[in-house]
């Protein structure tokens, strides 16, 4: 049975607890390996390695750090088919899904190629007599992710890229569910000619989370996961001093106009709201039709889309989505929809008694829709993360614009419509952090930043693009005279620009 350990120094370590925790293969439901477990003391070990990289991996010029990330975007190309079955066997996305992660996480290394240019500093000369003023960014030190199971690729390469290209030494704690491929991306670092130390991951559960946030090393914590466990991540790590970004659940809605051409909605529905099981903090799972006709005649076009999703093994090509991530998750999704049903919303296609033949321990469930659910409801209120789809009925555009912009979660949100002053109107009003106008995922490009409001994220950076390089490094500003032969006695007062 595999054994998934920890990645320090540029080599895998057990480590020096004995704990374990499975990891299953959500296909067939069974246990397909084990993954050690950090202790504190592991943790601190991996904080250290890294502290003791930092300062030779800092004042590697910027250009080489760009090299490292050119030759690692190269490796991940002839990788891929490998890191996309691993990442399958382990979450369940399919295959196609796995690589569209892999793609978009690209896009940030081939970001963090360009890293000479994004750390250029301000140069000002003679602000005053002889004085010129210039400011540079520097990285900050021993910084830390940690990350969820629905994305085991893309999102540590939204940190671990930029923090390193930016001159920082990196400990990653992945998801315990999926641990595969955040081992074999450090291990492809490292062969891009990555300095042992400077990338170093620990898998673990809240004992590893606990010694990131308090241990003084470490400077910067990036999370993304559940609000709950992101509002715990922000308090700790800011209340210990550290810079923390920590972004949680999303509750996102698509608006639908009358205006706006229905099919396409539907399609857009179909692809953002059950796409790899709905297990994506920027699913749309509430479609938000304005007018009766509208949500009629949107629901006709719905049901038989659901009714024919194809679910299957990861490995299919023919399938829409695979099995959920474990068998936990997928009993509180169906927990979900028994709720819903319970609340009183009218349950349009269940998919909770689907089995795949030959696969029956498999965590598979079929996509469900809801119509006629309402605000006061926990399936509106709450993140569901599985492949649920909810209608709720609105009469107008205040009414749906109210929906998304008072909600407790403000991550992603869609308005679809051919009318330009509907949509900027909704885009400058809605109180929701990411828009998308007739795009049904609004995930920026990584030149971009990406991240949400409310309890959707705690702390005043997004993941990323240009936020990303800042929330990585400091800035230090130098203001400088050098001798000029004028001297005119000493000055009691601040410079100033006479």
């Amino acid at each position: 049975m595999r054994e998934v350990h920890h990645y320090v120094s540029g080599a895998t370590s057990r480590g020096r607890t004995t704990r374990f925790a499975d990891v299953y293969n959500p296909n067939t439901g069974e246990v397909s390996g084990r993954v050690n477990l950090a202790g504190r003391d592991d943790v601190i070990a991996a904080i250290e390695d890294a502290a003791r990289a930092f300062p030779a991996w800092a004042d590697t010029p910027p250009p080489r750090r760009a090299h490292v990330m050119f030759r690692f975007r190269e490796l991940i190309r002839a990788n891929l088919d490998e890191l996309a079955h691993m990442l399958a066997s382990e979450h369940g996305k399919v295959i196609a899904d796995a690589k569209g992660e892999l793609q978009r996480g690209l896009d940030l290394v081939e970001f963090a190629c360009g890293i000479p240019h994004l750390l250029k500093g301000e140069y000002s000369e003679n602000v005053a007599a002889a004085l010129d003023v210039y400011s540079m960014r520097q990285p900050l030190g021993v910084v830390a992710g940690i990350t969820p199971f629905n994305f085991p690729a893309m999102v540590p390469m939204w940190m671990f890229v930029i923090a390193i290209a930016c001159g920082n030494t990196f400990v990653l704690k992945p998801s315990e569910k999926d641990p595969s491929v955040p081992q074999r991306l450090a291990e492809l670092m490292l062969e891009a000619g990555l300095p042992k130390g400077v990338f170093n991951v620990v898998n673990g559960d809240k004992e590893a989370v606990d010694a990131i946030l308090t241990h003084p090393l470490v400077q910067a914590v990036s999370f993304v996961g559940s609000t709950d466990i992101a509002r715990y991540v922000y308090s700790v790590g800011s209340a210990h001093g550290k810079r923390v970004q920590a972004m949680g659940g999303a509750k996102n809605h698509m608006i639908i106009m009358p205006d706006a051409d229905l099919d396409q909605v539907a399609d857009a529905l179909i692809g953002a709201g059950y796409g790899s099981a709905g297990e994506r903090c920027m699913a749309i799972s509430v479609a938000v039709p304005v007018g009766a006709e509208t949500a009629d005649a949107l629901r006709e076009r719905l049901t038989p889309r659901v009714q024919a999703l194809r679910v299957g093994l990861s490995t299919s090509s023919d399938a829409d989505f695979g099995p959920m991530i474990s068998r936990a998750h997928l009993e509180k999704v169906k927990g979900y929809v028994e709720r819903g049903i319970q609340e009183g919303a009218e349950l349009v296609v269940d998919g909770r008694k689907l089995q795949i033949p030959s696969y029956e321990d498999g965590f598979f469930m079929g996509g469900c829709l809801f119509d006629r659910v309402t605000a006061k409801m926990r399936i509106y209120q709450e993140e569901i993360f599985g492949p649920v789809l909810s209608i709720v009925r609105v009469d107008n555009f205040d009414a749906a614009l109210k929906l998304p912009s008072e909600h407790a979660y403000g991550n992603g949100v869609s308005i679809f419509t051919r009318d330009g002053d509907t949509a900027r109107e909704f885009t400058r009003r809605v109180n929701v952090g990411m828009v998308g106008v007739n795009v049904p995922i609004p995930v920026p490009v990584a030149f971009h930043s990406f991240g949400g409001w409310k309890n959707s994220a705690f702390g005043d950076t997004n993941q990323h693009g240009a936020e990303g390089v800042r929330f990585f490094t400091k800035v230090k500003t130098v203001t400088a005279r050098w001798p000029t032969g004028i001297r005119k006695g000493a000055d009691f007062f601040m410079p100033t620009l006479k």
